[in-house]
């Protein structure tokens, strides 16, 4: 028992708190993302966003999540806190953005692990219909599943977590499948990488030409933030965490140490069996398909390291892009049924409800945001065709994607690390959970980790106006600029609208 008479059982240790850490950040699929278009000199840029990003910004909101533990409104209920209401208001509604450009990007690529699934690859860029080209196909069908899902989700998801938990079963056992698998390959090939390491050349210079000038490179590392991403969701915990003081900060450094490796191992793992230029560097292959190009591969090598014919060992790959598909679509069906509700319902309980539309606020007979939710979902939907039918080939439309998703999920980090020396400037704040305990330390780290995600998200937002590409540029930038205006001008309406309405309740008080 505990000096409160409560039992210490009770409480988060710190082996359990670092895997609540992996599964709110790791993803198998980044550490490919990142072969794909960095090769091993993406190791580099991992190192640097663990060390310049995750660790000091994770300590941040641990503080955040200690002070407004009983806060309901997540991140707004930090920003308002540390700010003032207009801060959080738009704030959170970039962060409420970002997760509509997730849903865009994912719902994309969701099409993608669905015809891997039932193929064994990806035959989307063959997809025509009606005289419509395949991504305007993938498009389509992007935005018939938003909507499905939105018309299911607004009905309750009671059911939905248990796709999600199988998806999440389905994605540990792929990564221990491709660490065990890449391993035996490596040793029928008696050691010899199919990617070799030449020296510092091949951990400093990208095998991708879309990535060869300091611009491009620099740019990366929004996609190695974006790796890290989901700090926020672990600091609410921080009140069930034995010691938290010492125990959160350990545990964070525990995970960040470790997953760092496991990023790093995986990425050099992609290069045991898989030749870039060889398997990689073909035009078919894109950021949507490319895990399914390397799992196909392992499993050609793998059934080649145990002596099957060319034939079978074909086969074998199919079967490993198959599986590969089934995870990706059960994780994403999970995911989106989530992500369709749980950011509308998290901004909506934390803001003033006078500050947005009643039908808007109003849940229905399920305790959802029904209204809200098809909102979002025409929004999403509109910019799923903008982008379908903007002429993109599909390597190019998945790029356009990516960066979107990645600087708009990027992009609210900005406000919360900004905010934090506001943060600790407030008096009147109960602190149970203090790691920053000096004002010039928490000015020069907040200083610092905020130049590093802004520096990434302002290169990639410029790099595609150096090759003159002003489609990728203005979509890239679309997420936080266009939806912080929106942001602004929802509040600032809103904000008149009160002052009358404060001034004419004191008229009628008098």
């Amino acid at each position: 028992m505990d000096v409160d008479g409560q039992a210490t059982a009770k409480k988060i240790k710190c082996g359990s708190l670092v895997l609540m850490i992996f599964s709110a950040i790791f993803g198998f699929s980044n550490s490919i993302t990142a072969f794909y278009q960095m090769g091993y000199s993406s190791v580099i840029w991992y190192v640097i966003a663990a060390l310049a990003f995750f660790l000091p910004s994770a300590l941040m909101f641990a503080e955040y999540g200690a002070s407004f533990k009983e806060a309901k409104g997540g991140i707004y209920s930090w920003l308002k806190g540390s700010t003032n209401e207009k801060v959080a208001f738009i704030g959170t509604f970039i962060w409420l953005a970002s997760w509509m450009v997730w849903l865009v990007s994912s719902t994309q690529f969701f099409i993608v692990s669905v015809s891997t699934m039932i193929s064994g690859h990806d035959e989307t860029q063959t997809w025509h219909f009606a005289g419509l080209s395949s991504t305007q196909v993938v498009g389509l069908l992007g935005i018939g599943f938003i909507l499905l899902v939105t018309l299911i989700a607004s009905h309750g998801i009671d059911k939905i977590a248990k796709v999600a938990t199988i998806g999440g079963i389905f994605a540990f056992a792929i990564s221990i499948l491709f660490s065990l698998f890449s391993m035996i390959v490596l040793i029928a090939h008696h050691g010899v990488l199919a990617q070799g390491i030449t020296g510092l050349h091949s951990l400093t210079v990208s095998p991708n030409s879309n990535f060869d000038s300091p611009i491009e490179i620099i740019s990366f590392l929004v996609y190695a933030i974006f790796a890290f991403a989901g700090l926020e969701t672990t600091s609410g915990v921080i009140d069930s965490v034995d010691h938290a003081e010492k125990t959160f900060p350990k545990a964070l450094i525990i995970a960040m140490v470790c997953m760092t490796f496991l990023y790093i191992f995986m990425i050099v793992m992609c290069g045991f069996t898989t030749n870039w230029k060889a398997i990689l560097g073909k035009e078919n292959v894109n950021l949507a398909n490319c895990e399914y190009v390397l799992i196909n591969n392992l499993g050609l090598e793998v059934g080649k390291a145990f002596g099957l014919s060319g034939a079978a060992a074909a086969g074998v790959g199919r079967l490993f892009s198959h599986f590969a598909g089934l995870t990706d679509v059960l994780t994403g069906i999970g995911a989106a049924f989530v992500m369709v509700y749980s950011p509308i319902k998290s901004f909506i309980l934390g803001s003033d409800s006078r500050l947005l539309p009643k039908k808007l606020t109003k849940l229905n007979d399920k305790g959802m945001p029904a209204n809200a939710m098809w909102l979002q979902a025409i929004v999403v939907s509109v910019i799923m065709l903008f982008i379908a039918f903007g002429g993109d080939a599909a390597n190019q439309f998945y790029t356009v994607l990516m960066d979107m998703m990645n600087v708009s999920s990027a992009a609210p980090y900005l406000f919360l690390i900004g905010a934090f020396p506001f943060f600790k400037m407030k008096q009147n704040i109960d602190r149970p959970f203090v790691f920053y305990k000096k004002q010039s330390t928490t000015w020069l780290v907040s200083i610092m980790v905020w130049i590093v995600v802004a520096v990434g998200i302002i290169f990639t937002c410029i790099e595609p106006l150096f090759t003159h590409d002003y489609s990728t540029a203005f979509w890239t930038a679309f997420g936080p600029v266009c939806f912080g205006l929106v942001g602004w001008g929802l509040y600032a309406k809103s904000e008149k609208k009160l002052q009358v309405t404060d001034y004419e309740n004191s008229l009628d008080n008098d």
